[in-house]
């Protein structure tokens, strides 16, 4: 299993957040990607030990990213980003093999509860 973590969401900010909050409790960003597609590509291409992947994207969703990750390595390890009010999204996501989410706006503590818990 690779180290450190993939981070995927359209809008930069949100992405820039995440690695914020990442790298001052430790953990090691090792990609970002904007979109489903490109989430799957840097997936292959780095195989991180978890991605945390938005649910709302151009080009391919973050559900759709997931099944296509899980197709990839079924113990893909996955975290989904959703705003308020998508709950049915996360629901999918966390059938489609998600492990947990985390709600928009991002309370750091909330993130690196769901990262240690999907790592441990």
């Amino acid at each position: 299993m690779g180290k450190g973590i993939l981070i995927v969401d359209d809008a930069s900010f949100m992405r820039m957040m995440i690695k914020d909050i990442l790298t001052k409790n430790g953990f090691e960003v090792i990609g970002e990607a904007e979109n489903g597609v490109k989430a799957v590509e840097k997936f292959k291409e780095l195989n991180p030990e978890l991605t945390i992947m938005d649910i709302t994207m151009p080009e391919m969703d973050g559900i759709q990213a997931v099944k296509e990750i899980k197709r990839i390595d079924s113990n893909a390890k996955i975290v989904m980003c959703s705003a308020m009010g998508q709950q049915a999204m996360v629901i999918e996501a966390i059938q489609a093999g998600a492990k947990d989410f985390i709600v928009k706006p991002f309370q750091s503590d909330r993130v690196i509860e769901a990262v240690k818990k999907v790592l441990s």
